[in-house]
């Protein structure tokens, strides 16, 4: 057996496919599916939108199944409908692929062995993008993505802008997704990510022609201006909902809380000096009063500091709803002590909520950070005193 045909055998047993989408890509299109046709038939052309040869040369290959609209609307709307295709053809994985020869199908045989071991995830072709072919532009976007995939995720992805990918179909069936261009490559990572879904990569090869020779839809303004959208709304959901539900999620997984705690308390590049006051910070930082802003605004500091940032966002989450009524008795409780002549007086129970806060603002604001404060210095203290003991009680013992 021939290595293209151990290739044929997996694609068939994992019942996996190829997607090719194209857009005004005749010159090398042929070429790729030729390329492609080698390691399987397993073959899906999107045709969006072209005003080219694309639909005449796409009929000179008959096993190629084939999708085709106009007018064109983006590479993100042509692999959305080619997967909702794929799964109607009842195939498990795809494996994405661009037309334009950037990409090269002799790597299919490395996606295809990935996926007998690890099924649970997107797994990316990272690109080499040291070589001095690639595009300036290419390799700021690559840089600018993988940074803030990290903010939004918390993972690390060598190369979240490559379009060489093989996808869980499965994993990603009930998903809606909203964008239609080059960005959908990116929203369909961190909403993947943020389903469980993990992110995987191999290396590819890849090629970028000459300047003069290079054909590109991608516009630079307006696409990055997309991306920077998006990447806004990610980060703003990140912030709000993912991390917090995520943290509960821990709080409620003792296994898993430990084991992070463990770990950060035990990192041996932070003292505990440090660690103490990434505690007390982040208490700090969520109970001051800028409702919203909190975790964003610790993250910021917590780098700008170079504090423990692991440390500083679970401590901040001490304003996650339950906590909320608690922390909102207690600012007015304190801020009684800065105004007590026109204190409101306020009875702790589990009705109360944000709309408290209007009945006397000041009292509240000034409260808040007198708690903020004492708290922090607190939990501070505390952890610093805490890790000290731990210390001493491991070398006593050995």
């Amino acid at each position: 057996m021939t290595s293209f045909d151990s290739t044929r055998a997996m694609f068939d047993e994992l019942h996996a496919c190829v997607i090719i989408p194209t857009y005004n890509n005749a010159a090398s299109l042929a070429a790729v599916i030729r390329d492609v046709s080698q390691y399987s038939d397993h073959i899906i052309v999107v045709n969006d939108g072209s005003t080219d040869q694309t639909s005449a040369i796409v009929e000179t290959f008959p096993y190629v199944q084939y999708i085709s609209y106009s007018p064109n609307v983006g590479k993100g709307w042509a692999l959305r409908q080619a997967f909702k295709y794929a799964l109607e053809q009842d195939y498990r994985f795809a494996i994405t692929i661009d037309s334009d020869g950037q990409h090269f199908a002799k790597d299919l045989p490395a996606f295809v062995e990935r996926l007998q071991t690890v099924q649970d995830a997107i797994i990316i072709g990272a690109r080499n993008m040291e070589q001095s072919t690639v595009p300036g532009g290419s390799s700021f976007g690559y840089k600018f993505s993988n940074f803030w995939f990290k903010v939004e995720t918390g993972k690390n992805c060598p190369d979240t802008q490559s379009g060489y990918r093989a996808y869980p179909l499965l994993l990603l069936k009930g998903m809606n997704f909203y964008t239609r261009k080059y960005e959908f490559e990116i929203e369909v990572l961190v909403r993947a990510v943020w389903k469980g879904v993990k992110a995987d990569s191999i290396p590819v090869t890849v090629y970028y022609p000459p300047k003069e020779e290079r054909v590109s839809h991608f516009r630079p303004y307006t696409d990055f201006t997309r991306v920077g959208i998006l990447n806004s709304f990610l980060v703003i959901i990140a912030l709000l909902y993912i991390k917090p539900r995520d943290f509960v999620r821990t709080i409620f997984d003792k296994k898993k809380l430990k084991q992070i705690l463990r770990d950060q308390f035990a990192n041996p590049e932070h003292t505990d000096a440090l660690k103490a006051i990434s505690i007390g910070f982040g208490i700090f930082m969520g109970i001051i009063p800028i409702w919203g802003f909190q975790l964003v605004t610790a993250i910021f500091l917590a780098v700008l500091f170079r504090l423990n940032k692991a440390l500083v966002i679970i401590a901040a989450n001490i304003s996650i709803p339950p906590m909320i009524p608690l922390i909102i008795f207690l600012s007015y409780k304190m801020g009684a002590w800065w105004m007590p002549k026109t204190a409101t007086s306020l009875v702790f129970d589990k009705d109360i909520t944000l709309e408290a806060i209007r009945n006397n603002l000041g009292q509240y604001i000034y409260g808040s950070i007198s708690l903020a404060i004492v708290a922090g210095l607190a939990a501070t203290i505390l952890t610093f005193v805490l890790l000290k003991s731990f210390k001493r009680k491991s070398i006593l013992a050995g």
